[in-house]
């Protein structure tokens, strides 16, 4: 499991929505690999005032939040398909994205009226 939080100004990325999205999922997919179907990601769009960084107005923050379980490997996998792949793509710096990946235990998950680690997933967890 991944939910995807993409904090950015919404005069910037408002009407890229789907663009980027396409492009995190991708990452994803090939470095962790999720299915194509599971995709989470929440849009935090702000007015412009409302971000203050030392970046460009472009300066976007994704924050991965995920079981636990995934090699340290697979984790800067991740992170470099983000600055080689999802950057380039959506025309962003490497300046000017950032990317957390914070885990939690499956057990602190609720999901579909069970505890996640109650679950059982059609993927792997532990790339």
């Amino acid at each position: 499991m991944a939910q995807v939080k993409i904090y950015g100004r919404r005069s910037v990325w408002g009407e890229r929505r789907t663009e980027l999205s396409d492009a995190i999922h991708a990452a994803l997919v090939a470095a962790w690999q999720l299915p194509e179907d599971k995709r989470f990601h929440r849009f935090l769009l702000v007015d412009d005032d409302d971000l203050v960084a030392p970046r460009a107005a472009s300066y976007l923050v994704v924050e991965i939040v995920a079981f636990t379980g995934r090699s340290p490997e697979a984790k800067r996998a991740l992170v470099r398909a983000m600055y080689d792949d999802v950057a380039p793509a959506v025309g962003l710096d490497a300046d000017d994205l950032e990317v957390v990946v914070i885990e939690s235990p499956r057990e602190n998950w609720g999901i579909r009226g069970k505890a996640g680690d109650e679950l059982a997933l059609a993927y792997r967890v532990d790339v």
